[in-house]
């Protein structure tokens, strides 16, 4: 098997988890209030954020750039 797809398979997969932790945790914690909470919210969501930029990159929708001609 290429590396390149069993690397690419793990970024989808723990891609998916990581997201799904990362916004169960986010709606488990919206109600709360306080500062460090805004802080830990936030870093929630962009945990979040780069799950799903892990995931389309591991499927080759971003990230992807035809090869360039030689130098």
């Amino acid at each position: 098997m290429n590396p390149a797809v069993v690397e690419r398979s793990g970024a989808v997969v723990a891609g998916i988890a990581v997201a799904v932790v990362s916004f169960y945790s986010l709606y488990k914690d919206w109600k709360a209030t306080g500062v460090e909470n805004n802080v830990f919210k936030i870093m929630l969501f962009l945990l979040g954020l780069g799950a799903i930029l892990a995931i389309l990159a591991g499927l080759n929708v971003i990230g992807s750039a035809p090869p360039s001609k030689g130098a």
